[in-house]
């Protein structure tokens, strides 16, 4: 009898934990525009701490080790780069006035900074804090992305409606394209063949060829939804193989994931008001997405394709990105 309540005892406590969300192997680091990084458990959503940051904490980036968290304080002007892992702010850098979205060069030694009220792409060194050079582009940069060897990076004008082509080595700016209204995100796929650029207001993707500096085509995706909320394109991420990209709508309260090889909307993802970043798990099986409006941060299983939780964060969650604990 003792053996029989044991055994039941235990499958009970098997199932419990089938149950219950397990903690995961990843954190994600979730922006705030009332000036602070949320950490979350990826699996659960339990929230681990903060981050007290400068004003406005906005763009975030790893450095290519994933030891290094960097995040853009816009209205304090600068970057501040923290350990990933003990959570300890350890540097800061000037990045020119409000800077919104950057990247890490391949190599990291590099930022690229799209400094909006410079109207200008800004190259920092890393190694000395010290800016390398100033390329001016269109007024208010915000997109900006960086070629997988690090030869090309491309900035949009938000308000010139352009995607901006800049050689690294000579800091020439090589061409300016118009794009839909308020471009807002850049992504490189195919190993850096190809160019994708979001428009927030038109809810369309310019999927450019890199070496010729033209769009091929564009993905609309006003076809797709009929909804009564106005249909957008903001940040956008693709799976390390490259056949799932999945678009932060903004406004439109969810996330579209696309199938790049038709360039069709496969399905969405209901999400809080007004979704602005997204980022994936390292290990691509859950989707997180920060909405400004509501306060919240959404998880994703996209193995399973259903939405897990909805954490309140409070505030104005602006990016998420998520490392390895």
């Amino acid at each position: 009898m003792l053996k029989r309540v044991a055994v039941v005892a235990a499958w009970a406590f098997f199932l419990s934990c089938c149950a219950r969300p397990q903690p995961s192997n990843d954190t994600v680091f979730v922006s705030n525009e009332a000036g602070y990084v949320t950490l979350v458990d990826g699996a659960t959503g339990r929230i681990e701490g903060k981050l007290a940051t400068g004003a406005r904490s906005r763009g975030m980036a790893f450095s290519p080790d994933g030891n290094t968290f960097y995040v853009a304080a816009s209205d304090a002007g600068r970057i501040e780069a923290w350990d990933a892992h003990a959570h300890d702010r350890i540097a800061t850098y000037n990045s020119g006035s409000d800077p919104e979205r950057f990247v890490v060069s391949p190599d990291g030694s590099t930022f690229y900074i799209a400094s909006e009220d410079h109207s200008a792409v800004t190259f920092t060194d890393l190694k000395t804090g010290k800016i390398k050079n100033e390329v001016k582009v269109g007024p208010e940069p915000e997109g900006i992305g960086v070629s997988p060897d690090g030869k090309l990076v491309v900035a949009t004008s938000e308000t010139a409606n352009l995607a901006h082509f800049i050689d690294v080595a000579t800091g020439k700016l090589l061409d300016s394209i118009p794009v839909g209204s308020r471009p807002r995100f850049v992504m490189f796929l195919k190993k850096g063949k190809t160019v994708w650029v979001s428009s927030e207001q038109r809810g369309t993707i310019s999927i450019f060829d890199a070496a010729t500096r033209r769009i091929a085509h564009t993905i609309d995706l006003n076809q797709s939804f009929n909804i009564p909320e106005p249909v957008q394109a903001i940040e956008m991420r693709a799976t390390r193989d490259e056949k799932r990209v999945f678009v932060a709508m903004g406004r439109s309260n969810r996330v579209a994931e696309i199938d790049p090889a038709t360039d069709a909307v496969v399905r969405s993802f209901p999400t809080g008001e007004r979704t602005w970043g997204i980022g994936l798990s390292p290990d691509e099986s859950r989707l997180y997405a920060a909405s400004g409006l509501s306060g919240t941060l959404t998880i994703i299983d996209i193995v399973h394709n259903k939405v897990l939780k909805t954490v309140n964060l409070g505030g104005r969650p602006w990016g998420a990105m998520a490392a390895r604990k």
